[in-house]
């Protein structure tokens, strides 16, 4: 067994949260603005991050999918696409259903046969991770659920980065976040742990602060012939 621990952020990095753009073509288009879906699943997931800052800043934690639903309102009334309340109590339910990546399962299983003992480290709730991972199929690659509603932080506070290593009780030196998202990347470095980030595109820049990722890869699949 392997003395490395890789800790796989969940939305955006195992699961495609823009799995979601079919059924916003659907959802708008009663208002006939389903060519804007893809743009609202951008503004979704940026307005959903950036509320999950802000209430880390203010210390008015609330659960993940909290920040979810009001930045799907947010982005309802920026758009004007008059989404009635039907609607978006069925986005919800679509992303609590998001699908894994593609390459997701393979690279997990990979990583098992080379005995690389993975978790799942999210800014959502225990049971909403589960829940997700479940239904992708993915779950039983895990062998625990870390979620920051255990601290009541949001990455990337230090205290979120903090608890994993507790949790996991391993040195800093042999833990690793694998994120698509720079910010978490950049908090764990920040913290003293290990980090590769999933560049899914190749045209995603990574933030000019000095800090970078001890690791670059395109996909999951390279991440796992890089760290099996």
């Amino acid at each position: 067994m392997s003395a490395k621990v890789l800790a796989f952020d969940v939305y955006g990095t195992l699961i495609d949260t823009h799995g979601v753009v079919t059924e916003l073509e659907t959802r708008l288009s009663a208002s006939g603005k389903a060519a804007q879906a893809a743009d609202f699943s951008r503004r979704w997931r940026d307005k959903q991050l950036e509320y999950s800052f802000r209430r880390g800043l203010m210390g008015a934690y609330v659960p993940f999918s909290q920040c979810t639903r009001e930045a799907l309102d947010f982005t309802d009334r920026a758009l004007q696409t008059e989404l009635r309340e039907t609607d978006k109590d069925h986005l919800m339910e679509v992303y609590a259903r998001l699908p894994a990546f593609p390459e997701t399962a393979a690279a997990l299983a990979r990583l098992d046969r080379a005995g690389v003992r993975c978790v799942a480290f999210s800014n959502g709730t225990a049971a909403a991770v589960e829940g997700l991972l479940d239904q992708a199929g993915i779950r039983a690659h895990f062998e625990a659920v870390v979620s920051v509603d255990e601290v009541k932080r949001f990455k990337p506070d230090p205290a979120v980065y903090a608890h994993l290593r507790q949790r996991l009780e391993v040195d800093p030196g042999d833990t690793w976040l694998i994120s698509s998202n720079p910010f978490d990347v950049i908090g764990a470095r920040h913290a003293g742990l290990h980090a590769a980030w999933v560049r899914r595109s190749s045209e995603a820049p990574f933030d000019p602060w000095g800090i970078e990722p001890d690791m670059t890869v395109a996909d999951l699949d390279a991440l796992a012939e890089r760290l099996g």
